[in-house]
């Protein structure tokens, strides 16, 4: 009786560990929409000789996470601005002013949050009638600050960025662009 009691406790813990494993893999997965913003990304990369980047699974996690901390915990307020993190979850939280001030903070995420290897810039973009691909792109080009991360102009025209991780939720759109090649894991799709 002992002996079954095992096997089944050893039986049960395998099944938990798995499911727990497919949650966590489910959870990174991206939509179709995130798909369509890599790709107008990349589009537009091209119209300006620049080479496709490649979607990183780690930086997407980065996106992911920092999009459902957006949504679920709303760290914007008074100065703390869109790249902002709340003091609600397993990471170091960060008010993100527009002086930069806490910017190494931020660029810290995707270390601090997974297997990257270096830091990571990040895009937001917010729309109050949810966020897309077409307007996140169009948001973004006509910011210049935000166009010059796209395009590797300004203080990034030396990166190459060589990995970017991309997160679309309700009114945020995110992305995040890496200097360092990811290992590049398939990503599920989420449909």
């Amino acid at each position: 009786m002992k002996q079954i009691c095992l096997i089944l406790t050893a039986v049960f813990l395998n099944l938990n560990f798995v499911y727990s494993q497919n949650n966590i893999q489910s959870e990174y997965c991206i939509t179709k929409e995130e798909k369509e913003l890599l790709q107008l990304i990349n589009d537009y990369r091209k119209t300006k000789k620049l080479p496709s980047i490649k979607l990183s699974s780690e930086l997407t996690k980065v996106a992911k996470i920092h999009a459902n901390d957006l949504v679920d915990n709303q760290p914007i307020h008074g100065k703390c601005n869109m790249h902002s993190w709340s003091d609600k979850g397993k990471w170091k939280p960060c008010c993100y002013t527009d002086d930069h001030k806490n910017a190494k903070l931020m660029w810290s995420k995707p270390i601090e949050l997974t297997n990257y290897k270096s830091n990571g810039y990040e895009i937001a973009f917010e729309n109050s009638g949810g966020a897309t691909p077409e307007n996140a792109l169009a948001g973004w080009k006509s910011s210049h600050g935000h166009n010059n991360v796209i395009l590797e102009k300004g203080v990034f025209n030396k990166i190459g960025w060589k990995a970017i991780g991309i997160s679309i939720k309700g009114e945020y759109a995110l992305v995040w662009f890496g200097e360092i090649e990811d290992n590049f894991e398939d990503i599920d799709d989420c449909n």
